[in-house]
Parts: structure tokens; sequence; C-alpha cells
């Protein structure tokens, strides 16, 4: 088996694992991003000179699917609040709140605890926010927003799923090209 086929190959098993990490809220499509890139760094030293595993067109293509991956969970919750009738406040305790979560939850309970405290951080950090301040709302109005939130963040961890996805088939194809 060709070196260049044995990498592509080992890449394409720990990338999918990579994958697996981001469905349950972890850093999975960064860490495939950084093994990706060290193996094109040293791959002159085990392929030889100009040769390439994935090249740099792919690594930067991945990078971008990886960022939008980022930005679409970051804005989902505040999106979801602002969807749902909510006010800046509960847009601002989405956000908060689903990354005070995310944080809170990792320790918790180990791989799945990251995506349920982001989830219930979303959640709470909207309710909060609607029903605290100036413009309080009620606690049965203040749901709406909150629910909004929530199955905002819900959907944007499944679009960041899809975008680590496609980093990692768009790095596999390089690799197999």
């Amino acid at each position: 088996m060709q070196p260049v086929t044995l990498a592509a190959l080992s890449f394409g098993a720990v990338g999918l694992l990579c994958v697996g990490l981001v469905v349950v809220g972890l850093p999975g499509a960064w860490i495939m991003l950084a093994i990706a890139l060290l193996m094109e760094l040293f791959d002159p030293s085990w392929l030889g000179d100009g040769a390439s595993t994935f090249g740099w067109p792919a690594l930067v293509g991945a990078l971008v699917f990886a960022s939008v991956g980022e930005v679409i969970e970051l804005v989902a919750g505040v999106a979801g609040a602002k969807a749902g009738g909510g006010s800046r406040r509960a847009a601002w305790g989405a956000l908060i709140g689903g990354f005070v979560g995310a944080l809170a939850g990792t320790p918790l309970l180990p791989l799945i605890g990251t995506l349920i405290g982001a989830v219930l951080g979303t959640f709470v950090g909207a309710y909060l926010g609607e029903t605290t301040g100036p413009q309080a709302r009620s606690g049965e109005q203040a749901l709406k927003p909150a629910i909004a939130a929530t199955l905002a963040r819900l959907v944007a961890t499944v679009a960041k799923v899809g975008a680590a996805l496609a980093a990692w088939a768009l790095l596999l194809g390089a690799a197999l090209a």
C-alpha cells in the first residue's frame, strides 16, 4: 500500500472520530484540522520533497467549513431568541448561557455534558434574560423565546456537525486524489 493511501485511510478513520466529537459538543473539527495540518507540514520528511497529503487549498477550505460551523453555533441562540420574540436581554442571555452551560457541563458529564450544558444554558440564559431587568416579562411569556433559542441551538449543532463532515470529506477527498 502506498504511503499516501495509508495516510489517507488513517486520516479518514481519525477524522471521522473527530466529527463524532463535534456531535457531543467538543472541538472535533479543530482537532481534525490540527491533525491534517501536522500531517501536511511533515509530509516532506516521510513522503519526500514536493509530496503532499492534502494540499493547502483543501486545508483552507476545511478551515472555512469549520469556521462557518462555529459562527452558526455562536449566533444560533441569539437568532432563536429574537425569532421567538425575545428581547435583547434574552438574546444575550442565550449566548452567555450557552457558553457557560457548555463549560459547566463538560466536567460534570464527560463527552455529552458539553452538549447538554450548552442546550440547557441557552434555555436558562434566554429565560432569565426575559424575566429580569427593567422590562421583565412573566415566566409564561419568557418560555417562547427560551424554547426558540434552545431549538435554534440544537439546529445549529446539527449544522456544525454538517460543517465538520464537509471539512472531513474535503480533506479525505484531497488525500485520496
